[in-house]
């Protein structure tokens, strides 16, 4: 018994997934990164400490070193 050829669509394949997106499901996860987001640093917490942070000095080293 003979085997079976299959036969070329004539519209090739893209390739790609078409996958399409309501607005609301970009929007929702970014509002509430947001509020979480100011949940976490409250608007009366935002000013600087006295101190210099750890990072605060990794940063400035960082821009020494760029800028020479």
């Amino acid at each position: 018994m003979p085997a079976r050829t299959h036969t070329r669509t004539t519209h090739p394949d893209s390739g790609g997934v078409d996958v399409r997106l309501p607005w609301w499901a970009i929007a929702l996860p970014a509002v509430a990164f947001a509020a979480l987001l100011l949940l976490i640093a409250g608007p009366g917490q935002a000013h600087a400490a006295t101190g210099d942070s750890a990072t605060g000095q990794l940063l400035r080293r960082i821009v020494e070193l760029l800028v020479r």
